[in-house]
């Protein structure tokens, strides 16, 4: 069979299943928001909307949504939150402040503000529980050049917060190119040039506990009276995921969110 058969294949069938995707997201979003209960979202990533050049194309696509976004509203509301750091009036965003949620997915965030630091780790002691993926060397496809503020961030930029909870996330450059896959509470983890992290002394003021599994990519951590748990890596939202990275997705949430 050649080249060209072969990637026309894999084309319809990714297709298909983000058809399948799209259909059974539409069901569930019909679903009343109010019964399912909100998760902040903080992402560079094209999770809640599709990537798209302009506002204008955003709204007239006829697209389905991304696949994570089906995945986790089967579950949960998603609010997207233009900052961590804004006031409860509702300066973060249509969907008020991080202080106004128990739960927040932050995918590949840009670097955070001073002020943004402050925020997530105050938020995370009172209780907050958080699903964080951080990943050093992002391989995943974009539309958007390099300086492109629509690029997802390419390197994860966390060190301040990460340092707090004492965590340091490393970088192999002679890793194996290409993905493969690790073993996390069960399933199989896909992942793609990933970090590492390694525990690291934290302050003894605001002491944090973790622990380590899957070769140091996954870091589960007690901090105060909330909980982290944090993935090197984001491989998981890529396209050719869609069928087999949906319910590691929910499994990963439920573990975080799930009091």
């Amino acid at each position: 069979m050649n080249l060209f058969v072969i990637r026309n294949r894999r084309r319809f069938y990714i297709g298909l299943a983000l058809l399948i995707a799209a259909l059974a997201g539409f069901a569930v979003l019909a679903w009343p928001a109010r019964d399912r209960p909100p998760v902040a979202l903080y992402s560079s990533l094209p999770i809640y909307w599709n990537e798209s050049a302009s506002v204008t194309d955003l709204l007239d696509s006829k697209q389905p949504p991304p696949w994570p976004r089906t995945a986790l509203e089967r579950d949960w509301r998603l609010a997207p939150l233009d900052t961590l750091a804004g006031a409860d009036s509702g300066a973060a965003g249509e969907n008020g402040s991080l202080t106004s949620y128990k739960r927040l997915l932050l995918a590949q965030p840009r670097a955070l503000a001073p002020a943004e630091n402050v925020a997530l780790d105050d938020w995370v002691r009172r209780g907050g529980h958080l699903l964080l993926f951080a990943d050093p060397f992002l391989t995943g496809d974009t539309h958007f050049a390099i300086g492109d503020k629509r690029r997802p961030q390419d390197v994860a930029l966390l060190s301040p917060i990460l340092s707090r909870w004492g965590l340091e996330l490393r970088y192999d450059m002679d890793q194996p190119q290409g993905e493969r896959r690790v073993a996390v509470a069960g399933s199989e983890l896909p992942i793609n040039q990933a970090g590492q992290f390694v525990l690291a002394p934290t302050d003894r003021k605001a002491p944090a506990t973790c622990t380590l599994s899957a070769q140091g990519i996954v870091a589960d951590c007690a901090i105060g009276e909330g909980r982290a748990l944090i993935v090197a890596d984001a491989a998981l939202f890529e396209p050719q995921h869609v069928t087999d990275g949906a319910e590691l997705l929910r499994d990963l949430a439920r573990r975080a969110f799930n009091d």
